[in-house]
């Protein structure tokens, strides 16, 4: 399959990886429809986007928001090819803290958006991709979720945060092998340290630091790299039931 004709809906897709991957699109030729929480970013990268990308305000963790994105995604494009799940959270807490025991509220919250948004996203995607016409080698779409190195090397502080994003490592497989029959793929992307929304808000102090952790290249990873290893998972039909790492050869140590 080509990034030319794609027909992508992107989660988180109003800016970080989510926009970068929405970029690539555009730019192949493409079309896109972003989702996302944060209506003022989100009209802003469409309207930037051009014609061939619209916004639409969804809460990945709400079913029926997420289903209705979906139809009015595949109303817009004539179909989906390519669903990429980048929204996400994180919300730091120890187990023990200085209050005492952490509320399960937020680890909750973390794995209702990362890990259950994720699935409502590809379940949906795929209901609609399982309609499409079959390319000459039977496939009809690919379905690509983003975990983290966090998912293998979590750090302390990080118990919500790695269990959903290992959840969407361990889901992974056996949903490739069910949508196998209808020619879907569905692979994962773990990335290492990031240039994200969220890195940007710390000092530059800070961000070359985290950087120089990166054994090579030791800096922190651009977001339109991300976005070229789904170009390249989209266009390679034999990439299926994989994670891949995306981190410089990081291994996070344990904070």
């Amino acid at each position: 399959m080509n990034l030319a004709t794609a027909k992508a809906i992107i989660s988180g897709g109003a800016s970080g990886l989510g926009l970068a991957t929405a970029q690539a699109v555009i730019d192949a030729g493409g079309h896109v429809v972003l989702l996302d929480v944060n209506d003022e970013q989100g009209a802003k990268s469409a309207d930037e986007l051009g014609d061939r990308a619209i916004f639409i305000h969804t809460d990945v963790s709400n079913e029926d928001e997420v289903r209705a994105s979906c139809e009015q995604a595949a109303e817009f494009m004539a179909g989906i090819t390519l669903a990429v799940n980048c929204a996400g959270i994180l919300l730091p807490a120890r187990v023990l803290g200085r209050e005492g025991p952490a509320p399960v509220e937020s680890f909750s919250r973390s794995v209702q958006v990362n890990l259950v948004g994720s699935y409502i996203l590809i379940k949906e995607a795929a209901n609609i991709m399982q309609q499409n016409e079959p390319d000459n080698e039977g496939e009809r779409g690919v379905i690509i979720s983003t975990a983290s190195v966090a998912a293998f090397e979590g750090q302390i502080g990080q118990a919500s945060y790695s269990a959903s994003k290992g959840g969407i490592v361990g889901m992974m497989l056996p949903i490739a092998r069910e949508l196998a029959r209808f020619g879907i793929r569905v692979n994962t992307i773990a990335p290492g340290i990031f240039m994200t929304p969220m890195m940007a808000g710390l000092s530059e102090e800070v961000q070359q630091s985290l950087g120089a952790q990166v054994p090579f290249p030791p800096r922190l990873g651009r977001p339109d790299e991300y976005a070229d290893l789904v170009g390249a998972i989209y266009g390679n039909t034999m990439i299926n039931g994989e994670t891949i790492r995306l981190d410089g050869a990081i291994r996070m140590q344990p904070k």
